[in-house]
């Protein structure tokens, strides 16, 4: 597993970092115990950078990376994010980037994390009703303080990162980006290199779908936040399944897994992007780990890169996709 220094930091990641999320809520029931193995395991096999948020399981993710990583977070790099509030109960609450907000965020996910310092705190989406100045002039003052090391955006344009940029700087956008999600190369990517800004890319493997284990629009309803995406819908389903068919074909050419093509797609889109898959499973955590030694051909790039042409329907649902690269 090789490592590289994260954008303008000093922060230095593995070339695939561990997401968490479906560990506390999303995608079917978590088990603590089973969740702390894979984070353990995933230390042992070389990866550094673990990506969670206070909003998944509506604390209980952070609390979960704060209990595996008690004693180690000198050994890895923590990213967390804040701005999608929720409520005790898990209801939904909307958006918030005010300044006075984004204090409070973070002193709540510095006591479920158990730690002093977060290294790369990101705002989950952008609040439209606050100023994207305001909000960062806010976590610029948490680095000020030393409760925070470096900051990040997701789902934002090219103009939002320039704007934040110039009240301090930006060191990682994330973003969702996959071989069927490619909206970040018109939207940010551009401006992310220019300013030598590294794009973190949730979802590499499609929520699970570009690893050919959802075979049936049945096999993805079982996992709720899949199962409700339009892309998922009965007909799409079925239609972008075509994709999902010539991910297998490349895969069984090379002798290697569906998700491990699709990782190695996105490893292909330069140094400075850094896929974040995520698992709760040992197994799928080795494939994905496994991915850092596919190499494709400019031909299977190609092929692969038609994909996104095909794609039917979108990644979130109606409201949701509102809030997504502003």
């Amino acid at each position: 597993m090789l490592k590289k220094k994260l954008g303008n930091s000093d922060l230095v990641v593995s070339q695939i970092g561990l997401g968490t999320m479906g560990m506390s809520e999303f995608y079917g029931k978590g088990d603590d115990a089973e969740s702390i193995k894979v984070i353990h395991k995933a230390m042992e096999k070389g990866i550094t950078f673990f990506d969670t948020a206070d909003m998944y399981g509506y604390g209980h993710n952070e609390q979960l990376l704060g209990k595996a990583l008690n004693g180690k977070f000198d050994q890895i790099v923590l990213a967390t994010k804040f701005g999608v509030k929720r409520g005790p109960n898990g209801e939904w609450l909307g958006l918030s980037g005010k300044p006075e907000y984004v204090k409070q965020a973070c002193d709540a996910s510095l006591k479920r994390l158990g730690t002093d310092t977060i290294d790369l705190y990101y705002l989950h989406r952008v609040d439209p009703e606050t100023p994207i100045e305001e909000t960062v002039g806010a976590m610029a003052e948490l680095v000020q303080a030393g409760k925070v090391r470096y900051l990040g955006l997701s789902e934002v344009k090219g103009e939002t990162l320039k704007k934040a940029n110039a009240v301090h700087p930006i060191t990682a956008v994330q973003s969702e980006y996959s071989i069927w999600t490619r909206d970040l190369e018109d939207a940010n990517l551009d401006a992310c290199r220019e300013l030598g800004v590294y794009t973190v890319a949730y979802s590499p493997l499609g929520r699970g779908f570009l690893t050919g284990k959802f075979q049936t629009k049945e096999d993805m309803a079982k996992f709720e936040a899949r199962g409700l995406a339009p892309r998922f819908d009965d007909e799409n389903f079925e239609h972008n399944m075509g994709i999902v068919r010539k991910v297998e074909e490349i895969a069984a050419s090379k002798g290697v897994k569906p998700s491990q093509i699709a990782l190695a797609w996105v490893l292909a889109r330069g140094e400075d992007v850094v896929p974040i898959p995520g698992t709760k499973r040992e197994k799928y955590l080795l494939e994905n780990i496994a991915a850092v030694d596919v190499s494709l051909t400019s031909d299977e790039i190609a092929e692969l890169d038609k994909l996104s042409d095909l794609v039917q329907g979108t990644r979130y649902q109606a409201e949701s996709m509102k809030a997504t690269l502003r």
